[in-house]
């Protein structure tokens, strides 16, 4: 079946192809430093002396959490992060930057500098925030089907009932 390309099949198929292009670019850039895309924006996501737990450092990527537990055991295992029991629920985990995931961060998000200017030069200087503004208003979009019932709004509750 061919699809006709409208806005309704055009903005995911070029969400997609640029999520792609990024995640090529990003992994042959990591590559050298030994981690992956993923696992930089695990580090990136703890820079700067958070510790969150599990749960929490899934929510903020966003990703699967059984995906970020498997990143996290990789990462421990190589000394960039440090896991430890929750102070109020002995159930959780809590996760932060070991120093050398923090000296790993930062060497990291040098070497993707040039990635990050030439997305930045491939646009005009206002379509930037533009786009930036757009795609978050997107994200929050399709993220609000995810939270509790409580938090969507109320056309989504009505939908999910039916």
């Amino acid at each position: 079946m061919k699809f006709p390309m409208h806005s309704n099949n055009a903005l995911p198929r070029a969400l997609r192809r640029a999520y792609i292009a990024l995640h090529r670019r990003s992994e042959a850039r990591f590559a050298p430093y030994g981690v992956t895309a993923d696992q930089f924006v695990l580090l990136a996501t703890l820079a700067g002396g958070q510790t969150v737990t599990q749960r929490e450092l899934a929510r903020r990527m966003p990703s699967d959490p059984s995906t970020v537990r498997a990143m996290l055991v990789l990462l421990e295992q190589r000394g960039l992060v440090e896991r430890g029991t929750h102070p109020a629920d002995a159930r959780a985990r809590t996760v932060s930057l070991a120093p050398a995931g923090e000296l790993k961060f930062r060497q990291l998000w040098a070497a993707g500098e040039a990635i990050r200017e030439e997305m930045v030069a491939s646009l005009r200087p206002n379509e930037t925030a533009s786009l930036v503004s757009l795609l978050t208003r997107v994200s929050e979009s399709l993220n609000r089907e995810n939270a509790p019932p409580e938090d969507q709004p109320k056309v989504i509750r009505e939908r999910m009932k039916t």
